[in-house]
């Protein structure tokens, strides 16, 4: 019910969604992407002279992200060879196992507790907290990690970085923070090799709405957020590593015009998590909207 008043309350969320069954059939990028930024942004999306950092991004997927090493960087597994050679393999989670399916896992041979990630898309992941329950439940997991194995990640926003990705399965080590609160996600957007913000969601696994807070590179908290995500008031001050955080994401986004820097901060460790160069797809604005045109204000495109 509340998803159909939501729907009565905004057709062109209807409209959205049929657009992207759609999505395969409709060969133009540009007018896929128009279509669907207009629904879900609320705005007419320009190529010859975008301005917001939502148009900016759908720039960047039609004109730019397109290159070999951007496929590998969204690939899980094959990004793990760039993080050894750009900044070292201890900022990389332990890797239990890689396999084409799930039906070559053999459960047996992993630990009580594992993740389980797809590498060709975004949101695919499995936590494996006790083994003899997630045994129980196996079955109907492998369904659905080979289910998506099978789709394909790009059409439905047009992201090329994942249109060629080797889909895969990995398994990783179990992380668990000394405070026993979520892991700690810090998310730097950069531009131009150099971090301009900081994105932070924290508690997220605690039964509430996740708060959504934004920072500059100086952990000044910003004055604004994303759609239905409340501040949390949280203070970064007594962030741990937080300047080697910094200087990594600095080294990994060098030569990008704009990427999102996903680390994570364990028990005094840093973590890579992963290469984002599309945040939300380049369909939800920060709220209030005037900061959309603010954070795009960053953004230099790139001379084609």
């Amino acid at each position: 019910m509340h998803r159909i008043l939501k729907v009565l309350k905004n057709p062109l969320l209807l409209v959205a969604a049929i657009w992207v069954k759609l999505s395969r059939v409709i060969k133009s990028d540009k007018l896929y992407l128009r279509v669907l930024y207009f629904c879900r942004v609320l705005r007419p999306l320009s190529f010859s002279n975008p301005k917001t950092f939502t148009a900016k991004l759908q720039w960047l997927k039609v004109n730019y992200n397109k290159t070999p090493l951007h496929t590998q960087l969204v690939d899980k597994y094959g990004v793990r060879d760039y993080i050894v050679k750009t900044i070292g393999e201890q900022y990389l989670f332990p890797l239990l196992g890689v396999w084409d399916n799930a039906d070559d896992i053999d459960l047996e041979a992993l630990p009580d507790k594992f993740v389980l990630k797809t590498t060709h898309d975004s949101g695919g992941v499995w936590i494996c907290q006790d083994k003899k329950i997630f045994s129980q439940n196996w079955g109907g997991v492998k369904l659905l990690i080979n289910n998506r194995l099978q789709t394909n990640y790009y059409p439905v926003g047009r992201e090329y970085p994942y249109k060629n990705v080797h889909p895969r399965l990995i398994a990783e080590k179990f992380m668990v923070d000394e405070s026993g609160n979520d892991l700690r996600d810090y998310k730097f957007f950069c531009f131009d090799g150099e971090p301009r913000i900081l994105f932070y969601a924290s508690e997220r696994f605690m039964g509430g709405v996740t708060k959504f807070d934004f920072y500059d590179i100086n952990r000044k908290h910003l004055p604004f957020s994303a759609k239905g995500h409340p501040y949390s008031g949280k203070s970064l001050d007594g962030v741990k590593n937080y300047d080697e955080m910094v200087e990594i994401a600095r080294k990994l986004s060098k030569g990008f015009p704009h990427v999102r820097i996903d680390l994570y901060n364990i028990n005094g460790r840093i973590y890579f998590g992963e290469f984002t160069f599309h945040h939300d797809g380049g369909f939800v604005p920060f709220i209030p909207r005037e900061w959309d045109r603010k954070v795009g204000d960053m953004l230099r495109l790139p001379s084609l």
